[in-house]
């Protein structure tokens, strides 16, 4: 029994000195239920002298059940000299509120107030106490569900400021040792429950795998060590094909439709570059490399348009309707709802870029107005002779449609002065009569 004890503790000493050095000499904070899990965590890590501190998040979720694991840990706390951080929650009306699950929404109370915690006390990490048998369980949860190598990885070690020490001990490890220590803690009997997934799973599918295979924890481990070294490599080599197709401009990212082609299964590299913006139909991503420009599909929060020889990735706002109108008076700078400018100049200076024009202000009446462009609009584009539609301006430059619906139009009244970014109007233009210049210009 005793070796029991002290090879446990020696154990984790080594892992933290292998994988997590930083925590050796970090402020730790334990998040702490009162379950067996995390209650020998907070004994094995007070016993290593480091550091900790305690959170426990009372989600009144078991009315005076969940009380009394407040008031054990706590307890455990002072016992042990540790300080207690405790909070309580109205997590039925917060998952109301926010339309989520409990599990959802339990989830998101606890790692904000963490992040909280962390912040206004200058602690280093939170420590929770996830396990082998949990990740086996995270593992069927999102196969079950369907999912990307990241979701077939388990439960990552750590996550920024979260690090999860016990995932080198399996559930029956963890409970022994508490036996052995003769160690209390509370029992959630909630987890008896099979209504949950994860409850299904842990009760009835685990103990036929480690009853079909006694190795079964060894072989997962060394699975997910497998999985993660491969989903490192595919993420090494999205990376370098990134770069080869993909130009950034602004919030939009160009995907060169040639480019990609020339890539082996080009297809998955695109669907792993698309799935962070929410896209999961890939049948309608693949048939848009093919489809007429224009096409256009749609994430949640994001679009994907077919415009010639590439995709184009924006967020969904950028087709947002507009009717609002701006107004920009002499002299003055708006930051809304992009970033302009104004003011007098003396002399034409030498012009490098779209974003800087120079006016005849005697030819402009203030306040000018900047609004999206609308059908029927038309200028009289430098450079050129006579009147052009904008809309026959955009096909001729080759706006896609992104570009026009982003597009904003500064106005003298109701003529057109210049397509932000883009062309400005002849009739604006410096003459040699012109007596006073007025510089207008855009801040990227």
């Amino acid at each position: 029994m005793v070796t029991l004890i002290f090879k446990m503790l020696a154990k984790l000493k080594t892992h933290l000195q292998t994988r997590f050095p930083d925590l050796l000499q970090g402020k730790l904070l334990l998040a702490v239920s009162g379950g067996v899990d995390s209650v020998v965590m907070l004994h094995l890590l007070a016993d290593l002298k480091l550091d900790i501190a305690v959170a426990h998040c009372n989600f009144r979720l078991r009315e005076e059940q969940s009380d009394q694991d407040a008031s054990f840990v706590e307890a455990l706390c002072l016992q042990r000299g540790i300080p207690f951080f405790g909070i309580s929650f109205d997590t039925e009306q917060y998952a109301e509120e926010k339309g989520v699950s409990i599990q959802i929404a339990a989830r998101s109370l606890r790692y904000d107030w963490f992040e909280q915690l962390l912040n206004e006390q200058q602690l280093d990490f939170v420590l929770t106490a996830h396990h082998l048998d949990d990740a086996v369980e995270t593992f069927l949860i999102n196969f079950s569900r369907g999912t990307g190598l990241d979701g077939l990885t388990g439960i990552p070690e750590q996550n920024q400021r979260i690090v999860r020490p016990l995932l080198i001990f399996s559930r029956e490890e963890i409970y022994q040792h508490a036996l052995a220590q003769a160690w209390e803690w509370r029992e959630d009997r909630s987890n008896a429950e099979t209504k949950y997934l994860r409850n299904k799973l842990r009760k009835n599918v685990v103990p036929l795998l480690k009853e079909s295979n006694p190795g079964f924890l060894h072989a997962f481990k060394n699975s997910i060590s497998f999985l993660r070294e491969a989903n490192g490599m595919v993420k090494d080599a999205s990376e370098t094909h990134y770069k080869q197709v993909v130009t950034e401009v602004d919030e939009k990212c160009h995907i060169d439709i040639a480019e990609l082609k020339t890539k082996a299964n080009y297809l998955a590299y695109l669907h792993f570059w698309l799935q962070p913006y929410g896209f999961k139909n890939w049948n309608d991503v693949d048939a848009l490399i093919e489809a007429s420009t224009g096409k256009i599909i749609f994430s949640d929060s994001h679009l994907l348009l077919k415009n010639r020889s590439e995709l184009i990735l924006a967020p969904k706002s950028v087709l947002a309707a507009a009717e609002q109108v701006y107004y920009l008076d002499e002299n003055e700078t708006i930051t809304q709802p992009i970033t302009l400018k104004n003011e007098r100049q003396t002399q034409l200076l030498p012009q490098d870029d779209t974003y800087t024009i120079y006016v005849d202000r005697d030819r402009l009446q203030f306040p000018l107005s900047l609004r999206k462009w609308r059908q029927g609009d038309s200028f009289y584009p430098l450079g050129m002779q006579g009147a052009k539609k904008i809309s026959k301006y955009f096909k001729d430059e080759k706006y896609s449609q992104i570009d026009k619906e982003a597009a904003w139009i500064l106005c003298s009244e109701n003529q057109i002065v210049w397509i932000v970014g883009g062309r400005m109007d002849d009739r604006f233009k410096i003459k040699n009569t012109t007596i006073n210049i007025l510089k207008i210009q855009l801040i990227q």
